[in-house]
């Protein structure tokens, strides 16, 4: 893929990406996602990527989370299947270890497409321990997976996680950025802000990272890609969960292309997918939040973007035919 593509381009092989919605497939066919995250004191951000994911299309979005926040989670949809699997370690019953424990929640990967890990999650060490398990499950049964958030505070204190890893993407903001780049020991302040991503990336091992921004760059150290779509002015938490729910539809969809669940040209590899699938998850939540502050302004807060995430999806890459036949 050209790095020099325009926008329009780009977004049109995302397009030939994306499965048409035909009779002939099932429940589950068109993306089965899990959210790992949500704990005591952070409910909002597992369901607002969870409900990004649904809304692009995903067939079945989870929520796997600690008990507290499971209650809180089932309240607010009950489109989202929640299941209170995790632990923080003060809550850990006499019966239970973080062994039991992960192993419930790596027993869920058999089940899914892509897990997307650290929205509310925080740093307490059982949840981050069990989180790490299931990276390292995920790498050996080939499932991808997203890191955001708290998930990022383990590629910047135990990087053997996902060095090397090209089924995953990482989303850091600019503080993250800077944190897992000082893990690298990268001095930001004497790089080319351009070449930045491109460089932890490869720091990494080649895999994908979303440097968040202004603009947000993309790379996985080989190729940068640059999403410049407008956003909103309103810096509102929870908007980067948007992002990461995107991503993982689109990393279902990319391997519903890759199974060839439907008749295409099959002209478009992994890496390039994934690729896409960054670019795109970006350009959608840039569209959101445009179009929240379109209408909310200063009052925009990240669950006006969830409502967006459609009409983001058919402005920017549009709907295909539901006749084989037309495709």
């Amino acid at each position: 893929m050209a790095a020099n593509m325009s926008r329009k381009e780009i977004l049109g092989k995302v397009y030939k990406m994306i499965p048409p919605m035909l009779e002939k497939f099932h429940k589950g066919q068109l993306g089965r996602v899990a959210v790992i995250g949500g704990s005591e004191d952070y409910t909002g951000a597992p369901y607002f990527s969870a409900m990004a994911s649904a809304k692009l299309g995903a067939d079945m979005s989870h929520v796997i989370c600690e008990p507290g926040a499971g209650m809180v989670i089932k309240t607010y949809s009950p489109n989202l299947m929640v299941h209170p699997y995790m632990r923080q370690e003060k809550n850990l019953a006499k019966n239970e270890t973080i062994d039991s424990i992960s192993d419930e929640v790596v027993a869920m990967l058999d089940r899914l497409h892509v897990v997307v890990i650290g929205p509310g999650l925080g740093r307490d060490p059982a949840m981050q321990e069990t989180c790490a398990r299931v990276i390292t499950e995920a790498r050996k049964k080939n499932v991808s997976f997203v890191l955001d958030a708290d998930g990022l505070y383990l590629a910047q204190t135990r990087p053997e996680l996902v060095n090397g890893y090209k089924e995953c993407i990482l989303t850091p903001n600019v503080v993250e950025f800077g944190r897992l780049a000082k893990s690298q020991n990268i001095d930001t302040t004497k790089e080319d802000p351009t070449k930045l991503c491109e460089k932890l990336a490869n720091a990494y091992g080649g895999v994908t990272i979303i440097q968040k921004g202004a603009v947000d760059y993309i790379s996985n150290g080989k190729q940068t890609l640059v999403s410049t779509g407008e956003g909103g002015l309103k810096r509102a938490g929870g908007q980067g969960d948007t992002l990461t729910g995107s991503l993982a539809t689109l990393l279902a969809y990319r391997k519903a292309y890759l199974e060839k669940i439907w008749d295409h040209e099959n002209d478009m590899g992994a890496d390039e997918l994934l690729t896409l699938c960054a670019y795109g998850g970006s350009a959608i939540t840039r569209e959101c939040s445009r179009l929240a502050f379109k209408e909310k302004g200063r009052s925009l807060q990240a669950a006006d973007l969830t409502e967006h995430v459609h009409t983001a999806f058919l402005d920017l890459i549009g709907e295909k035919p539901t006749d084989e036949s037309k495709l």
